[in-house]
């Protein structure tokens, strides 16, 4: 790439990389990057992690009164970048956090794609894990190579079990008595979404795709839950699932 590259080639390059990344809705430039990465020296991940906590004692308390749950989202991606660390990459991460300030209302956005792109993150388990904390869904998918690397996949295709991911939200708002709102985070460009003035990840139809096939999913684990609760004993259904099987 680097021998025959363009300068129309590097800019979508740059414009592709600054799309990316977390801290302005409005896209950096290369010195608005350095400038904006100089303000964190000298913070490593336990000066990061103090001032969360510092920030977390201080809303939290408001947000107890007036009813509100704040969740934080996990890193995106889930390892350090650009020399910052990061500290919501993964199960010990998210525990930290919200044993830091212990309050409903410090809760988790469990984002199966931010978290998916670990390798060392089990996704059900993570929702089973800290069922009682999960305030909001981000259902998406990724891919991911040996080489650390990974890609967006569509939400049914990718390394992350999402219907062993559903069942255990399902789970999860039973412990709790409500309903965890979710999106159906990005998804493929589909038909004429290419030509929609968009941001990278946020096709309108790719996700209407992603939302049909994950409300699908939650619909047959609904149906198939109601159909156990149905048979007299677990031998029942198990003997039914073993005809069906022969």
């Amino acid at each position: 790439f680097a021998q025959t590259a363009s300068d129309a080639d590097w800019d979508a390059l740059l414009n592709a990389i600054m799309a990316g990344l977390p801290g302005a809705y409005d896209r950096y430039d290369v010195e608005g990057l350095r400038a904006g990465i100089a303000s964190y020296d000298g913070i490593d991940r336990t000066a990061l992690r103090a001032n969360f906590q510092r920030f977390l004692e201080a809303v939290i308390p408001t947000a107890e009164k007036l009813g509100i749950r704040m969740c934080v989202h996990p890193d995106d991606p889930p390892r350090d970048i650009l020399g910052l660390p990061r500290i919501v990459s993964s199960a010990e991460d998210i525990a930290w956090v919200l044993d830091a300030v212990p309050s409903p209302a410090n809760g988790l956005t469990l984002c199966s794609g931010s978290l998916g792109a670990g390798p060392g993150n089990n996704l059900p388990a993570i929702a089973r894990r800290f069922a009682q904390r999960i305030c909001f869904a981000h259902l998406r998918n990724v891919s991911k190579f040996p080489d650390g690397s990974f890609e967006e996949a569509a939400h049914l295709e990718g390394d992350t079990d999402m219907v062993a991911l559903c069942a255990a939200l399902l789970e999860a708002e039973t412990a709790q008595g409500i309903s965890i709102p979710f999106r159906p985070d990005h998804g493929h460009a589909l038909l004429d979404d290419a030509d929609r003035d968009t941001h990278p990840g946020y096709p309108l139809i790719g996700r209407m795709r992603g939302l049909a096939e994950l409300r699908g999913v939650i619909r047959a684990l609904l149906a198939q839950g109601a159909m156990l609760s149905r048979s007299t004993t677990p031998g029942i259904a198990a003997e039914n699932r073993t005809r069906g099987q022969t």
